[in-house]
């Protein structure tokens, strides 16, 4: 397990990415974005620097909630992006964002996956029930989306109560993406962009039906000390090559 938790902690912990350019850069932005995002914006920062070699970007990931705490202990940061409404409204109470500067810029689908080898066979949500199925990897319902997606769900179901004694609750998408990949857990919750990147290792059992799309907002922040880069940087996300990076990495168009 040793392997596992120190490419776990290599996520879970805040994570500095630059991207630098050979020339003098006139800005520094620092973005802070939900785990599910990791590969798609590493690549989105490099294309990003290609095009503005004028600036430099530090990318941040965690789990949303996290990354809102962060914010609100002062992190700098100058553009956050979460992977629910529910964690930028509470940036827009806390006054770290304004309405004015967020949009929805991919949506994405919630999954329930299970080993690819030795797996046990889920059909319904119902089936995590079964004996054989002892551990559940579940990001915590606190602060990160894909677990308040998943429990929102499983109330829906009427399932909340009788599985919670098989929850793992773990920090974010992707430690619950390794859970299962390891077989830690014989099933976990994720975002299908997170199964996408393990076809060798989870299999998506069953695809979960959200009562809201999983929408994801992007926002300049109100501390932001580089207002124009920040701005400069989710215009490029939002522009058809940055859409098409997302799409690559399996996202949806914001609807």
């Amino acid at each position: 397990m040793s392997h596992m938790y120190t490419r776990l902690n290599a996520i879970i912990t805040t994570i500095g990415l630059c991207v630098i350019s050979n020339s003098s850069f006139a800005a520094s932005i620092s973005v802070s974005a939900a785990t599910s995002l990791y590969n798609a914006f590493q690549d989105i920062a490099k294309a990003y620097v290609q095009q503005y070699p004028e600036d430099q970007v530090q990318l941040n990931f965690g789990a949303s909630g996290a990354l809102l705490q962060q914010m609100q202990n002062g992190a700098p940061v100058d553009v956050f992006a979460s992977a629910d409404q529910q964690t930028m409204d509470q940036a827009q109470a806390r006054n770290l964002v304004q309405a004015k500067d967020r949009i929805n810029f991919v949506n994405n689908k919630l999954v329930l996956i299970t080993p690819k080898k030795g797996g046990v066979t889920v059909r319904s949500l119902k089936d995590l029930q079964q004996n054989g199925i002892k551990h559940i990897a579940l990001g915590n319902p606190a602060y990160t989306p894909a677990g308040r997606y998943a429990q929102a769900a499983m109330e829906q179901a009427h399932l909340w109560n009788k599985v919670q004694p098989k929850i793992v609750n773990v920090n974010n998408v992707r430690q619950a993406l390794d859970y299962v990949a390891n077989q830690s857990a014989e099933a976990g919750f994720v975002f299908g962009t997170d199964a996408a990147i393990m076809p060798d290792k989870v299999s998506v059992a069953i695809t979960i039906p959200t009562r809201k799309p999983v929408s994801y907002p992007i926002a300049k922040t109100v501390a932001s000390k580089e207002p124009a880069a920040a701005y400069r940087f989710i215009r490029f996300i939002r522009s058809a090559k940055g859409q098409q990076i997302l799409k690559n990495y399996g996202f949806q168009g914001a609807s």
